[in-house]
């Protein structure tokens, strides 16, 4: 019987120690949102959209709560763009490319070869341009928080070993629904095809597309690493997201938890890219021996880059050539 009270009353002594310590929450949340995302939830980025959440949740003492569906169990990315706009998501992660719809100055950061490394790709992503860029698309009902990104896009294919734009010739390669990403492959004589990011794998696997261009943690979370031959790492544009939030949904917030939540996108962002960073040595080490790695030569890059300049004159007169040259100028440094 002593022992039996003893049990009892160490059960209900741990009890209020865990309650003591755990966050004391409102009963109900003020505030519920949606984050939608098509990431494959072992991807950085689909790791980071956790870390938001964790954030929000216990920096508004439980005022937000955050529904996150992940996999495109929402739709693709325009989609998600869509309901976003509409209030019918709140939260958003869609690549600049898929938002260069919307707003075409987002155009710029699919220009080939214009972020170089990730201290470049910092001072043009969380620098003047890129937060001019995220402020104009107020106008189409989103607020821009920050951006995130998976690495640099590096492409693979069935056909042969890329080294220079002329190894690209006639080959169908799927990208992303983003006419600057289009263009780009058209100039290295390539045949795009834009296609849904969860329908890669098969349409590769069937021959309906023979390559594709993504960074290395979407390569091997996606296994598209099992249906291609040659990977190259031309790293020749940096695969930038950008976090939005539905405007309404976004003044809905007091100014206090307004902070909340923006300092939980930047301390997303900055878990996004250390995961990076991290996965992608291992991810080469891991797929080293299903699929044949090329590195681009100083040569072959140069040439990637001279059949690049057209596509700058194409998209000069939407992106404006005045911030095509602050981008680059952020981007050395200048």
């Amino acid at each position: 019987m002593i022992s039996n009270r003893l049990t009892t009353f160490a059960i209900a002594g741990l009890s209020t120690l865990a309650m003591a310590l755990s966050p004391v929450y409102a009963a109900d949340p003020e505030y519920e949102f949606t984050f939608a995302h098509v990431l494959i939830e072992s991807t950085p980025n689909a790791k980071a959209a956790e870390k938001f959440k964790e954030e929000v949740e216990k920096n508004s003492e439980g005022k937000i709560k955050i529904n996150i569906r992940p996999a495109a169990q929402l739709g693709g990315d325009v989609e998600i763009i869509e309901q976003t706009q509409m209030n019918l998501v709140q939260i958003a992660i869609p690549p600049t490319g898929n938002l260069a719809n919307f707003d075409p100055k987002m155009y710029l950061f699919d220009l080939p070869f214009l972020i170089t490394d990730d201290e470049s790709m910092k001072r043009v992503l969380d620098g003047e341009v890129g937060r001019e860029i995220l402020d104009g698309l107020e106008d189409y009902n989103l607020k821009g928080m920050n951006y995130w990104g998976a690495g640099f896009r590096n492409m693979t294919n069935n056909v042969r070993p890329i080294t220079e734009p002329d190894d690209l010739k006639n080959i169908k390669m799927r990208t992303l629904q983003a006419p600057t990403i289009l263009a780009t492959y058209r100039a290295y004589g390539a045949n795009p095809t834009a296609m849904a990011f969860t329908e890669v794998y098969n349409g590769l696997q069937q021959g309906v597309v023979e390559g594709q261009e993504n960074p290395l943690a979407n390569i091997a979370t996606m296994k598209f690493h099992e249906v291609q031959k040659y990977l190259t790492q031309t790293h020749h544009t940096y695969h930038t997201y950008a976090a939005v939030m539905n405007k309404d949904a976004w003044d809905s917030l007091t100014p206090e938890l307004q902070e909340v939540v923006q300092n939980a996108f930047d301390v997303a962002r900055d878990y996004a890219r250390e995961l990076t960073v991290e996965d992608e040595a291992q991810i080469i080490e891991e797929i080293s021996d299903q699929i044949e790695i090329i590195q681009l030569t100083d040569e072959g890059r140069q040439k990637f880059i001279e059949r690049s300049q057209p596509i700058y004159a194409e998209f000069e007169k939407v992106v404006t050539p005045e911030l095509i040259q602050r981008a680059q100028a952020a981007a050395q440094g200048e």
